[in-house]
């Protein structure tokens, strides 16, 4: 197994990859409704899953390999992160993530066109060091920080392979931040953060000429408008009230709504629920790390799972650790969330929450981003052997395996 691995990452490399793959005999986590199949087969044709079943055949020229009943899931989503846009936090040179306006919350024009994808580098030190833990792709998300504005910017999601052509069309997302640790980017009042909002709207609205002092620009009226009707915008809030809140200014607006945080969804799951809105968690968020925070809990996505909520498992500022995202799923399992759920929530689930029709399962037609994993891929013991990204096997290695090779003693 070690050996076969080890050519597909010599294969991955040179480029010299066969078009087609045949994985046999593994543990299929489909998500979904077919479940988990038991030594099955899945058949790779360009990059695309053509057959999921028992005892397929290849070409005589095809890639086989022997899974020996190990796990295969689909490829794991990242999160909301800055992989690619921020690789040193405390290096300004390296940090793209946040618009710095510094100015006042009252004497300031907001800039939607902003967008971090622009900045994105696919050669990013983090890129391997996700991958190679079994994430695949990632929704770039732009910061609202001290000095900015509660209107953040536009992110977009990224494939983790490495190429220039790494951005997922049609993905394309409105960043936005409320609650009280936003509260010295509006006056010092939530209030005012519902009130600057409506103010961006109208004016993206207006058809007249920019007034003086007016928030957006003329190329921020029009960004901001492509998300009056029907566009998705990400709004960062904890606080069921201010999720309560968002859900009615995104609906009266017509914006399509994702909340982001929800530490407090739990308290308005039946809410969520009929409104059709979905939320990305933290899954390891139990303790009030806010006054936004103080209803946090540790089954929060399991009532949401119960209630029929949509969500998805991120974490908030941790681009460097984004590859703990499956500490989350499987600890939102051993506080009651079923193990499929787990598994959707950080494949399936935000795939469509995003509006990509063609990754997040393994099943025919999808796009062949899969995992082979050593073991149970929620446990932190188990690694990723393997992992392809359409139906390329990437090299298994990043700057730390490299350090741990030239350094570890043997």
């Amino acid at each position: 197994m070690r050996v076969l691995l080890a050519c597909l990452s010599i294969l991955a490399a040179s480029g010299a990859l066969a078009q087609e793959i045949l994985i046999r005999g593994a543990a299929v986590h489909t998500v979904t409704d077919a479940g988990t199949l038991a030594n099955a087969d899945v058949l790779i044709r360009d990059g695309v899953i053509v057959a999921v079943d028992s005892n397929l055949d290849a070409s005589p020229n095809a890639t086989v390999v022997e899974a020996k009943g190990r796990a295969l899931t689909p490829g794991l989503f990242g999160g909301l992160s800055g992989i690619g846009i921020e690789e040193v936090a405390l290096e300004e040179a390296t940090t793209d993530v946040a618009l710095m306006l510094k100015a006042p919350a009252f004497d300031m024009q907001w800039r939607p066109e902003f967008d971090v994808t622009k900045a994105f580098n696919p050669r990013s030190l983090l890129v391997p060091i996700a991958r190679v833990e079994g994430l695949t792709w990632t929704m770039l998300a732009p910061r609202s920080e001290q000095g900015g504005a509660l209107l953040a910017g536009q992110g977009a999601a990224v494939t983790l392979d490495g190429s220039f052509d790494s951005l997922i069309a049609k993905t394309n997302a409105l960043f936005v931040t409320v609650g009280g640790g936003a509260n010295e980017l509006s006056g010092g009042s939530r209030a005012a953060q519902w009130m600057l909002l409506e103010q961006a709207v109208h004016e993206a609205r207006s058809t007249g000429p920019a007034q003086d002092r007016a928030l957006l620009r003329p190329l921020g009226r029009e960004a901001l408008a492509k998300y009056l009707t029907g566009g998705r915008v990400v709004f960062q809030a904890m606080r069921a009230s201010d999720i309560r809140q968002t859900i009615a200014f995104a609906k009266e607006n017509g914006m399509k709504p994702i909340i982001a945080g929800a530490a407090e969804a739990w308290v308005v799951a039946d809410e969520l629920a009929e409104q059709n809105v979905p939320v990305l968690i933290d899954a390891l968020q139990n303790l009030p790390s806010s006054f936004d925070a103080i209803g946090s809990r540790l089954d929060n996505a399991a009532i949401l799972h119960r209630a029929g909520v949509t969500f998805a498992f991120t974490q908030f500022g941790e681009s460097a650790n984004a590859r703990k995202i499956r500490q989350l799923a499987g600890n939102a399992v051993a506080h009651g969330l079923p193990k499929e759920a787990a598994l959707a929530a950080v494949t399936h689930s935000p795939a469509r929450m995003f509006g990509i029709d063609n990754r997040g399962q393994i099943a025919k037609g999808q796009v062949a981003d899969l995992v082979l994993w050593s073991g149970d891929p929620l446990e932190v013991t188990s690694v990723a052997e393997q992992v392809w990204i359409a139906g390329r096997a990437m090299e298994m290695r990043s700057r730390q395996t490299e350090l741990r090779d030239r350094y570890l003693k043997r």
